[in-house]
């Protein structure tokens, strides 16, 4: 399962067999309608499984998600894709969410 950022600032998530080679069809216009509208594309991010079922279903799901969702995945930070779970989330919990989390891993950190 892959994710391009396209020259508009949308995302394209995909899933291949061969990354490389669908990232060049991606480039070169032949990949899908969506990108060849939105050149050039970028590789944002990348998961690999072992069964194309499993990397079906990924793209599938993270298709479904919001783009602050994406957003959340793609910078690594995962903590953040409960709070965004919500189709409508509200800001002030977020920020309570994130200062929450901050304040655990600074207490942590410290003990260790």
């Amino acid at each position: 399962m892959y994710i391009l950022k396209c020259a508009d600032g949308s995302y394209y998530v995909g899933s291949t067999k061969n990354l490389e080679l669908r990232i060049a069809q991606h480039q070169s216009g032949k990949g899908a309608r969506y990108t060849s509208r939105r050149l050039p594309v970028e590789l944002v991010y990348a998961e690999e499984y072992e069964r194309v079922a499993d990397a079906y279903y990924r793209e599938k799901q993270v298709q479904n998600w919001s783009r602050a969702k994406r957003e959340a995945l793609i910078n690594g930070t995962p903590e953040l894709l409960p709070a965004l779970a919500k189709k409508k989330f509200d800001k002030k919990k977020l920020q309570e969410y994130l200062v929450g989390r901050a304040g655990l891993s600074d207490s942590s950190e410290a003990e260790t």
